[in-house]
């Protein structure tokens, strides 16, 4: 088995910022990518996802979270950006239950060694 500290210190030698959320939106895990990439950093650890978002946000979020946890969507884009995608994705248990989601970022400067 694998302990938390080895998962912790992967996410966090992750390059690209990792959020995730249980089913009532709540930040549960930031990666330090993450702690620097959102505005309010580590003080949304444990804060309503949806409280960082306006309504029409905050809707496509539901209706993607929505179609996840009832049609098993695995992966949706959404935010295309020029210097990077970000991706909502599934997070399911070993019964495949549905038990949250991250945030995945696609950074498309990985050629040329540039960051966020």
């Amino acid at each position: 088995m694998i302990s938390k500290d080895l998962l912790f210190a992967f996410m966090d030698s992750l390059k690209e910022p990792f959020l995730f959320a249980d089913l009532n939106h709540t930040v549960l895990y930031m990666n330090s990518a993450a702690k620097k990439y959102y505005s309010g950093g580590e003080k949304l650890l444990n804060t309503n996802l949806l409280d960082c978002h306006d309504a029409d946000s905050n809707r496509q979020i539901q209706e993607i979270f929505d179609v996840m946890r009832h049609e098993g969507l695995d992966e949706h884009l959404i935010t295309v950006r020029e210097k990077y995608n970000i991706y909502m994705r599934a997070v399911r248990d070993r019964n495949g239950e549905f038990i949250g989601y991250y945030e995945r970022f696609e950074n498309k400067l990985l050629q040329t060694g540039e960051t966020f």
